[in-house]
């Protein structure tokens, strides 16, 4: 398996190229941002793109899915519970007073534990809601994108609509940290990382934000109480 990564876009996002080098069959996660540059690394690639996912159904994740569709003709897959994100009016349209929609609509809907098959790899869905109520990681033995769920050192925000710190963390904690050490993280925006690095030294899944709040600034002043304190005098 070859991983290809490009980071474009106002919001540098990570797009996958994900080729297996036995077949030339090739899965494109998440194409967004520069749309030129994909096109390039799909066509020196040499690979037929066999499947288009989509890791959530956040415009900077999703909004180059007509483009990658009428290049390779692959289906647009995503989670069930995100699937009506693509088919939205996109607010960058909007604002360019024009009336289109994000994306096509999703050929396939996916669910926790289903399996991507991209020639002789296979790629499991895991169900990690928080950031998006559909939100998902891919895993393929120890490889795993992780969308917006995990980043090197943060995770997803959650108070965007739709999003659940709650469930976040739990979808953290429960699906993802139980995974062995030496699995490798291909995160939708910023470096790659590992489990045993997230698990060991991400400060954004030990401790809530508030928390955090409190460490880098100090904890809430108290407000005073003016009608006690003249009261008093």
């Amino acid at each position: 398996m070859r991983i290809e990564v490009v980071e474009s876009g106002f919001f540098k996002t990570n797009s996958y190229l994900v080729v297996d080098e036995l077949t030339r069959q090739a899965m494109l996660v998440d194409p967004a941002g520069d749309w030129q540059r994909l096109a390039r690394q799909i066509a020196a690639s040499g690979a037929q793109v066999t499947a288009i996912v989509n890791t959530h159904g956040h415009y900077d994740h999703a909004n180059r899915n007509h483009e990658a569709k009428r290049l390779t003709g692959a289906p647009i897959m995503i989670h069930e519970a995100d699937a009506p994100l693509l088919t939205r009016f996109s607010w960058v349209s909007s604002l360019l007073r024009r009336r289109s929609r994000l994306s096509p609509p999703a050929d396939r809907l996916l669910r926790e534990g289903d399996v991507i098959e991209v020639g002789s790899l296979e790629f499991e869905i895991i169900h990690t809601p928080g950031h998006t109520p559909g939100g998902i990681c891919l895993r393929h033995k120890k490889h795993l994108f992780t969308g917006d769920a995990l980043f090197a050192g943060s995770i997803g925000r959650t108070d965007l609509k739709g999003g659940d710190y709650d469930q976040l963390i739990a979808a953290i904690q429960d699906k993802l940290f139980v995974l062995s050490d030496d699995i490798h993280l291909h995160p939708g925006h910023g470096p790659a990382t590992t489990i045993e690095t997230e698990r060991k030294f991400n400060v954004f899944v030990k401790l809530r934000p508030e928390q955090i709040e409190n460490l880098l600034f100090g904890p809430p002043k108290k407000k005073k109480n003016k009608a006690k304190d003249e009261a008093a005098s």
